[in-house]
């Protein structure tokens, strides 16, 4: 059984590409540099902690079960926030 299946391995990623797609969607429409904050900054900052609030969940819950699967995952769950973070550094 594909531990990918279970909705606490799958809600960051899907978390994630909501963020990079919100802000792709943003960069296109708005631009880079903005004066003010917008609706999609603050989308984002109650998104972030509640995806490192799952990813968490994720990591105590299934690392004991099934390590390998589960680091597997959870490298892919910290790499999409790692990408997120730098995009954030390098794009603003």
């Amino acid at each position: 059984m594909s531990i990918l299946r279970h909705p606490t391995a799958l809600l960051p990623i899907l978390v994630s590409l909501i963020i990079i797609a919100l802000g792709i969607r943003e960069a296109m429409t708005v631009g880079l540099h903005q004066p003010d904050e917008g609706t999609a900054a603050h989308v984002f900052q109650i998104l972030m902690p509640l995806e490192l609030v799952l990813i968490t969940v994720f990591a105590f819950t299934w690392v004991p079960r099934s390590p390998r699967a589960a680091l597997a995952v959870l490298a892919l769950q910290v790499g999409l926030v790692v990408a997120i973070f730098a995009g954030v550094f390098f794009l603003t």
